[in-house]
């Protein structure tokens, strides 16, 4: 005698497990990615990495559950998937969190690893629960299309969803470790109640284990909520953006140090504006200081904000100077505010978000001063890398204004030849700040870029370089032409930046 098949579910319990337990795996995507940055950096090899291992849990938990929907009876599975779902969801913060101070860096291998512990376990249990759904609501081959299509449609709807809720509001309002553990509780909670709704069916078949064992398993789901909210985390405050810290410094009682992602970002000295602790930003302020005769204000625009270390540098020394800030990063410059003593005002003004859009809505010929200082991790943003970006900068420029351009590099140097050869390509005049040894493809460092629509004034810029504390070489002309080398132009078609640097 044949068994007959498993009773279907009701078309909105099914739809709701489609939608839910989808969107739940997306959820765990994105924020994986804010989890996993403080330790190996937001690079393009890390979402990679994360989107990578998320699809293989996809698509390995929809294989299982296809295989278990088969074998058992998945109403008897549901509940259980849904409550793994959860004790998963909730060690991850524990898991990364301990195990991000033991991977630190940006190392692929420690970066997969990391993007595994992330998110690898509660997207493999939730992506199972997919297949068992359409499993009980198959009752013939004649309908088979419309109820494959149907479910799947709502889950790639609950996906979206998850997508947008969390990239446009739940990141911007909620820790990462308060969605974590939001979505572990409401996991949970669906998973007892829908265990307690099934088995109000005479005919449910009872739930696999014992007691005891469950018993253990919702011990186990517990200690590691415990565990992530009270695991270490490397933020102060985590923005939208950014998981932000700010360190004293022990030797300077107004020193303060900007830490975004746990790489150092920006030196600020509340006591001291004109003190510039980073060499590249002392580079970037003999720039400013040769411009114009010294005190004289200028016009000044900021490429991403960090700790403003540069613009209270030029409110300080060129007092009445125009200056506007384009950072990407709201909650960064609540920071600074707090934490960093930023005041803005007429004189100083912010315009959060892209740096792309804000300078091309920028007028032409309006700066004496453009600075670009935006960084993603270590990397700047491959669209603010470009030679379209370089030629919408030097259309904002004056006739004799300068364009300075933070990079960092490390041997074999592939990155800072190419992005000189980018904006050689759209100024006439370029030339190269660093230090000799990093020149020389011996060390990692920081370069600034050096550009004008006219001509620099290169021997002033030199003798002002002189005095700055470590010896540093300008490079222009023909040695800055045989540095380049055949260095491929960035483009918005082809602008690999993160390939570009080592890892």
């Amino acid at each position: 005698m044949e068994t007959a098949p498993p009773r279907a579910l009701p078309t909105a319990l099914a739809s709701a497990l489609a939608f839910g337990s989808s969107g739940a795996v997306l959820v765990l995507e994105i924020v994986a990615l804010r989890l996993v940055g403080p330790y190996v950096g937001v690079t393009l090899q890390v979402s990679s990495s994360v989107i990578g291992i998320s699809l293989a849990a996809i698509a390995y938990g929809a294989w299982l559950g296809g295989r278990l929907a088969d074998q058992f009876d998945p109403r008897m599975l549901l509940a259980p998937a849904l409550i793994l779902g959860a004790i998963g969801t909730a060690v991850t913060l524990p898991l990364v969190r301990w195990g991000g101070e033991l991977l630190r860096g940006g190392a692929a291998p420690a970066v997969l690893l990391l993007a595994a512990l992330a998110v690898f376990l509660p997207a493999f249990v939730l992506s199972a629960i997919p297949p068992m759904v359409v499993k009980l609501q198959l009752s013939s081959l004649r309908e088979a299309g419309t109820v494959v299509g149907r479910l799947s449609s709502i889950g790639t709807l609950g996906a979206i969803t998850a997508t947008l809720g969390t990239g446009f509001v739940f990141v911007a309002a909620m820790p990462s470790s308060a969605i974590v553990l939001s979505l572990a509780v409401l996991l949970a909670l669906g998973g007892l109640v829908l265990g307690w709704w099934l088995r109000r069916d005479e005919t449910h078949p009872r739930l696999p284990g014992s007691p005891r064992f469950r018993s253990v398993i919702a011990t186990i789901g517990l200690v590691g909520a415990g565990m992530g909210a009270i695991s270490p985390t490397p933020c102060d405050v985590e923005t939208a953006y950014h998981c932000a810290r700010v360190e004293a410094d022990p030797d300077n009682p107004g020193g303060r140090t900007l830490m975004l992602n746990a790489a150092p970002h920006s030196y600020v000295d509340l006591d001291d504006p004109r003190h510039l602790e980073f060499e590249y930003v002392q580079w970037i302020g003999a720039v400013a200081d040769v411009l114009r005769p010294a005190g004289a204000p200028i016009d000044a625009l900021h490429i991403g904000g960090g700790g403003f270390t540069v613009p209270n540098y030029l409110r300080a020394t060129r007092p009445g100077s125009d200056q506007l800030v384009l950072e990407l990063d709201g909650g960064l410059v609540d920071l600074d505010r707090r934490k960093l003593g930023l005041v803005t005002g007429p004189d100083l003004r912010v315009r959060i978000g892209d740096a792309r859009v804000g300078v091309s809505e920028r007028p032409a010929e309006a700066y004496d001063l453009v600075v670009g200082d935006a960084f993603g991790h270590q990397v700047v943003p491959w669209h603010l890398a470009t030679r379209e970006m370089a030629t919408e900068i030097a259309r904002t420029l004056r006739a004799d204004g300068i364009y300075a351009q933070n990079v960092i590099d490390y041997p074999p140097d592939r990155l800072i030849r190419a992005e000189l050869a980018t904006v050689a390509a759209a100024f006439p005049d370029v030339a190269l700040i660093a230090p000799a040894d990093a020149l020389a493809g011996e060390v990692g460092s920081n370069f600034v870029i050096v550009a004008a629509r006219g001509p620099l004034p290169l021997a002033a810029l030199g003798e002002r370089l002189a005095q700055v504390e470590k010896p540093v070489k300008l490079l222009s002309g023909a040695d800055l032409t045989t540095y380049i080398g055949g260095a491929r132009v960035l483009t918005d078609d082809y602008a690999p930046v993160d390939q570009l640097l080592p890892s």
